[in-house]
């Protein structure tokens, strides 16, 4: 790509400005997040309120389009299904470290991926490293490399599943997954 002939700034792309609705929500969640920090302290207040107030002014500021793009029922989806998830796998990690035999199949498992290169993506990568037991490795074009502590097929099952949930909050459609891997 060549550099543009004049000195002039090359344009950014517009952004959409945050509306009302987004800065209550913003402000409302942020306020939620300092009571369950500072439970009970009404006190608290005098430097929660300010801080709050600054704290949804710098995310308006930092205002993403990509938030825009995210499905309210998908998220509830997705926070469910994470979480629930995260106990499960938690719980079947908690089982391999006591068992007397240390039930484990260490293993790199290749996972094509669906979605579109971009936030979405990197969404997926980062939280498949967060649920226990699997840990992103590496990424090749459009092969994820991961480290599980059972390289079976159940890994690739799981990942279909998560990477359909990361589609849903972003409202996207995927391919059907035979068609992803030929």
């Amino acid at each position: 790509m060549t550099a543009p002939a004049s000195n002039e700034p090359i344009a950014s792309p517009p952004r959409s400005r945050p509306g009302l609705a987004e800065r209550v929500l913003w402000f409302g969640a942020l306020a939620v997040l300092w009571m369950l920090l500072n439970p009970g302290d009404g006190q608290s207040w005098l430097v929660g309120l300010p801080v709050v107030a600054m704290a949804t002014h710098i995310a308006m500021k930092l205002h993403s389009p990509l938030a825009s793009r995210v499905s309210l029922q998908g998220a509830v989806r997705f926070v469910c299904f994470f979480a629930w998830q995260s106990l499960r796998g938690g719980w079947d990690v908690a089982r391999r470290a006591f068992h007397p035999r240390l039930p484990l199949n260490p293993g790199l498992v290749q996972y094509r991926l669906r979605l579109p290169k971009g936030p979405e993506r990197i969404l997926l990568l980062n939280i498949t490293s967060l649920l226990p037991g699997t840990v992103s490795a590496g990424l090749d074009g459009d092969t994820l490399l991961l480290h599980a502590l059972d390289g079976g097929p159940a890994v690739s099952e799981g990942m279909l599943a998560l990477e359909a949930r990361v589609a849903d909050l972003f409202a996207l459609e995927l391919a059907n997954p035979t068609e992803a891997r030929e």
